[in-house]
């Protein structure tokens, strides 16, 4: 089976019925480092290290309310690490115990995060963890089968052996990414670089603002030396239930592609939840948009119009599933913001990812979905390019 034979309702529905038919209890951990509101950030730093957790939940007075995550706190870099980690607290959707895992899967997508937090009333009893989601696939026929090429993240971003730590941390900052891999000057992936090696190797107790940790030690510290070099790859016509395999059991959030030992693509944690969350029922295209400011949202009614107009065209081609788009800014110290901008299509099977930088929010989106529009037309050549090789 491929990805095609999603659109095929009966199969689809049961699909739905397999995964669905999972318990959140079932796939739950229930020990879990949380942090109290009144706590520092410098101490979720020290927590983050020590758990290996990237998002921790924030308690008050015993009860939840948000997550704070290492990507947040590095954005911030005029803050104090002495600041309380309730001024960074993040609001993401939560899960009950008798929520759909492929509602779940969809929650991942929409909120960026490693986990989600299920609640009992306000009490935080557990987290389901990304892996614990896409290890579902491993025991799912119709999943399963599927190939890398056909779900996998192309083009990629990646960083030279001899790139900087600082280079990685910017790319990662600015793309809302959390594993690099790193290639040499050929392509070959010789290893991977992700937050945790960041965290591990970027933190001091010294340090006194969170501008102090994104400088120290950059300018001696290359990719080299802090990335695993240990890094596993998976070949580009695999089935999936081979990179589901490699990326649970070593904890990985990002397997390198690779047609011939370049690297031609990643697959993530991320491209085998929108599989999962392709199987969920809905009756029109899925749309996120997350990262505006409040003085910012005035700009949803233009960019939605735009939304609509390029889903009209591709619709002929395709029939979209869900847009998932997310906005940062940088350049925070002064003057206009710098906008970048990511979405991620799931059309068709596929995770189409693009991005575009500007200063004006509205043209820098129009642009981003003109590229998307333009990037499904091609996209039906390059599936043929992919499944002719496969034949070769």
């Amino acid at each position: 089976m491929g990805v095609k034979d999603l659109e095929d309702l009966k199969k689809l529905s049961m699909l739905r019925s397999q995964i669905d038919g999972i318990s959140v209890e079932k796939i739950m951990s229930t020990d879990f480092p949380t942090i109290d509101s009144d706590s520092t950030i410098a101490n979720a730093l020290s927590v983050m290290k020590e758990s290996k957790y990237q998002d921790l939940p924030v308690l008050e007075n015993g009860s939840y309310v948000g997550v704070v995550t290492y990507s947040a706190i590095l954005r911030k870099k005029s803050v104090s690490l002495d600041a309380k980690v309730k001024n960074l607290i993040r609001n993401i959707q939560t899960a009950t115990v008798d929520l759909e895992i492929t509602k779940i899967a969809e929650m991942f997508i929409s909120n960026n995060c490693r986990q989600i937090p299920v609640l009992n009333g306000k009490k935080i009893i557990g987290v389901v963890k990304r892996n614990k989601i896409i290890d579902i696939v491993r025991d799912i026929k119709a999943l399963k089968e599927i190939k890398v090429w056909e779900i996998m993240t192309n083009p990629v971003e990646a960083v030279k052996q001899h790139d900087l730590m600082d280079d990685a941390l910017e790319l990662m900052i600015r793309e809302d990414i959390r594993t690099l891999p790193v290639v040499d000057e050929t392509d070959r992936v010789v290893g991977v670089v992700g937050m945790k090696e960041i965290i591990d190797n970027n933190w001091k107790k010294d340090n006194k603002t969170i501008g102090d940790l994104a400088k120290s030690s950059r300018s001696q510290i290359t990719v080299e030396s802090i990335s695993t070099t240990s890094a596993k790859t998976v070949e580009w016509d695999s089935d999936v239930a081979e990179a589901v395999s490699v990326m649970v059991e070593n904890g990985f959030s990002t397997l390198p592609v690779i047609e011939s030992n370049a690297l031609v693509g990643v697959i993530t944690e991320y491209d085998v939840l929108e599989l999962i969350s392709a199987c969920r029922e809905r009756d029109m295209l899925f749309v996120q948009i997350s990262g505006l400011e409040d003085d910012e949202k005035d700009y949803t009614d233009a960019i939605y119009k735009d939304i609509e107009n390029m889903v009209a065209k591709v619709s002929k081609i395709y029939k979209p599933e869900s847009l998932n788009i997310h906005v940062t800014r940088y350049n925070e110290a002064g003057g206009n913001p710098k906008y970048s901008i990511t979405a991620r299509l799931f059309i068709n099977g596929t995770g189409l990812m693009m991005k575009e930088v500007g200063y004006d929010l509205t043209k820098t989106m129009s642009d981003l979905i003109k590229k998307l529009e333009a990037a499904v037309v091609d996209m039906k050549e390059s599936k043929v390019s992919f499944r002719n090789r496969r034949k070769n």
